[in-house]
């Protein structure tokens, strides 16, 4: 789901969440920051609240075209938070949720359906995609599927040795104070789901989950600090500061850009896989016209073409493949949406009642339990 600004060494750049307590220490607030720099004229009314990265031009270009500007935007850095958030009565047009919260999005009654013959490629989504749950629930598609790909470690070639490619990596007390991780229950519950051979990481019995228990703690003693923005890990990586974390594809490919030298692990449990789309949020006050304008140039192969090139993350909308070259594809593993899919451990929802477990283990670990 997830890059600060492109082109800039991402070892000096301040975090959004850096500039936010900035500016809160100033008494100032900030909810939506218009892309006047990037784009000329916001476009008035549509907010879109997504992941740090997903707002550049390069995947709207249609609605710029159309409306001269992009969009005033909000950030997320976990769902857990920002479901919290739009529940508090903080109302976006649009909302750039996993597949794997879906469900308690719709739940919570915040999200509104799609109107599945207002988008134009809406054929031309990969139909796997659409068979997921989550995004088609009670006969009605409750988001557009948008992006995907893999998480995995992100380590410093330079600075870590590895004997066999593992999630093992994460606890092993050679780096103690020298890894990072998101800070998301959903997400360090599955990798310590793998450490421990749970046989669903995402539907682990109560044995398991106390096997779990005792890895999450090895974990939390590991880290140097737990990320909520991608910079934060990027920043981490390419200063030294650590030496691996999980990570993003797109961070991967950021890095890369700025040569510092970094590998992403095919650890041997498997890596984690994930879908990401667009969803209605009720009350949102942007015109109806202007939000599907907005859904239909993210959606299109454009879009999906640019979302390839410049992150490495899969796009929905098939066609996009046909836009860059087999050779590219073929790097960066994208060649068969069915296969990605099969080949790891996909992020899907969890059980309320074990989810509930999940968090409340996370927050005794995290609070020193």
């Amino acid at each position: 789901m997830k890059h600060d600004v492109i082109g800039k060494p991402c070892g000096f750049l301040p975090t959004r969440r850096a500039f936010t307590a900035a500016l809160g220490a100033l008494g100032l607030g900030m909810v939506t920051v218009p892309l006047l720099a990037r784009s000329g004229r916001a476009a008035e009314n549509l907010t879109y609240f997504t992941w740090s990265g997903y707002e550049i031009p390069e995947l709207h270009r249609a609605y710029i075209d159309k409306y001269g500007g992009s969009p005033s935007v909000s950030f997320l850095s976990d769902e857990e938070d920002a479901l919290q958030k739009v529940r508090g009565g903080f109302t976006p047009d649009i909302a750039h949720p996993c597949v794997n919260t879906i469900g308690r999005w719709r739940d919570a009654g915040v999200l509104k359906p799609i109107d599945t013959a207002r988008i134009r490629a809406w054929d031309d989504i990969f139909p796997q995609f659409l068979n997921i749950q989550g995004v088609q629930a009670d006969g009605q598609y409750w988001m557009v599927p948008f992006d995907w790909g893999t998480t995995s470690i992100i380590y410093r070639t330079d600075l870590v040795e590895i004997d066999e490619p593992s999630w093992s990596l994460m606890i092993d007390e050679r780096y103690k104070g020298r890894l990072a991780f998101l800070d998301s229950p959903d997400n360090v519950a599955a990798i310590a789901g793998l450490l421990v051979g749970a046989r669903d990481t995402m539907r682990m019995t109560d044995e398991e989950l106390a096997r779990a228990e005792d890895a999450l703690r090895k974990l939390r003693d590991n880290l140097r600090f737990y990320w909520t923005d991608p910079a934060e890990l990027e920043q981490g990586l390419a200063s030294g500061e650590i030496v691996a974390g999980w990570g993003w594809g797109s961070s991967m490919a950021n890095l890369k850009r700025e040569n510092v030298p970094v590998a992403y692990m095919n650890p041997k449990e498997g890596v984690m896989t994930w879908l990401c789309g667009l969803t209605l949020i009720k009350g949102g006050e942007a015109p109806e016209d202007q939000v599907y304008d907005f859904l239909n140039a993210m959606l299109s192969p454009e879009s999906g073409a640019n979302l390839i090139e410049i992150y490495g993350n899969g796009h929905a909308n098939r066609k996009s493949f046909e836009r860059v070259a087999p050779e590219r594809l073929a790097e960066l593993g994208l060649t068969d949406p069915q296969s990605f899919l099969a080949m790891g451990n996909f992020f899907e929802e969890v059980p309320r009642d074990t989810r509930q477990k999940i968090v409340q283990m996370w927050e005794l670990i995290k609070a020193g339990g």
